[in-house]
């Protein structure tokens, strides 16, 4: 029926990331029926609090489907008619991305990702479920994914549950000192390998997360002054869209990106005339979870990659906002640069050297 590392996940999930209580509505949806155990796990224990849960099942490749041929008239309808008001009657929302082949939306055209993110994703997710609901949103392990970490598949089950089932409350007290750095922050500078790059964050929120919106988790996030980026950043390896990136380069003037080279330049340039926000920047991130150390091509990882930074292509959050609107939100990493904030080194490659920030170093983090 379901694993015990599934019931473990699941209880995790309902107690610790959206604190389910006793008559709440929650939206459990399933892309991929690789995740099925977890959801029968999670439908039994939220009916062992007493509460409500609605399951949605989805099939990546009729997804693909309606991507393709979907248009801005048709996601609409689909909003409208069925997601929206469903959405608005949930507490709490749970989604698991069981999908096996990450390039499975890989030819769905730039027009068409646009009429989904306009007329269903941004309503639907962005500006009701991330708004108004307790939510959480996670992977799920299988054989395919274990090859995009270019782990052996038991090896990876067991890494992959190490990372979502970690103490996120130990991380917490851990992230507190950089949130507080943070807050009293006015330009933070990241150096390294084919990146050197500074905006100012003064006056921003800062967010930490730690388990509370994705499993697995660990980042501390806000969003740059729209206007202050200057400078070139490379990242690592990425899929966005169905669409592999080896590497992107993005050269940045006054907060819009001005020049670019990646390993996929024609899929990129689309992305970027997506539209006005699509070059501009609306989130800047620490990754601090000490179990995940390397890409894996797939975000909800590669964003929580100890001693990482991601600064995210187009929307921002409503919780930390800078002003940007777009229909893109791409977390690109860039892994191991040194970090100064207003000009003193506090992070040297991937360990932070700042005497109260030692504590977010893996050997304090993962000991006994």
């Amino acid at each position: 029926m379901y694993t015990p590392d599934d019931l473990k996940l699941a209880k995790k999930l309902l107690e610790h990331s959206i604190e389910l209580k006793e008559g709440e509505n929650v939206m459990l949806q399933l892309i991929g029926l690789n995740g099925i155990g977890l959801i029968r796990a999670l439908a039994e224990e939220t009916r062992n609090r007493n509460a409500h849960p609605f399951i949605k099942l989805e099939d990546p490749e009729t997804n693909r489907i309606l991507l393709e041929n979907g248009d801005d008239a048709f996601w609409q309808n689909q909003a409208i008619t069925d997601q929206l008001p469903l959405m608005k009657q949930m507490n709490a929302f749970i989604g698991i991305r069981g999908a096996e082949n990450i390039y499975e939306n890989s030819n769905v055209s730039s027009e068409a990702n646009k009429a989904y993110s306009d007329k269903f994703l941004n309503p639907v997710h962005f500006e009701e479920r991330v708004n108004n609901t307790k939510w959480a949103v996670l992977r799920y392990p299988s054989a395919a994914f274990a090859m995009n970490a270019k782990m052996p598949t038991e090896r990876f089950r067991t890494f992959y549950y190490d990372a979502c089932l970690f103490d996120y409350n130990r991380l917490h007290e851990a992230m507190k000192p950089l949130e507080e750095r943070l807050r009293k922050t006015g330009i933070i500078r990241l150096e390294g390998v084919g990146t050197d790059i500074e905006f100012s964050v003064e006056g921003q929120n800062w967010i930490p997360c730690y388990g509370k919106r994705n499993i697995p988790d660990g980042e501390l996030f806000s969003s740059p002054i729209l206007d202050s980026v200057n400078g070139q950043i490379t990242y690592a390896p990425s899929v966005y869209q169905g669409k592999p990136f080896e590497y992107v380069k993005l050269i940045v003037k006054n907060g819009v990106v001005i020049d670019f080279d990646s390993s996929n330049n024609q899929a990129l340039e689309e992305i970027l005339n997506t539209d006005e926000g699509a070059r501009r920047f609306g989130e800047f991130s620490f990754g601090l979870n000490p179990i995940i150390r390397e890409p894996m091509y797939d975000i909800l990882f590669d964003e929580k990659i100890y001693g990482s930074n991601h600064l995210t292509l187009g929307k921002d959050y409503e919780i930390a906002p800078n002003g940007n609107s777009s229909s893109i939100h791409w977390d690109l990493v860039c892994i191991g640069a040194n970090v100064y904030f207003d000009g003193k080194l506090v992070r040297e490659g991937r360990n932070f050297i700042a005497d109260d920030l030692l504590g977010l170093n893996i050997d304090k983090l993962t000991a006994p």
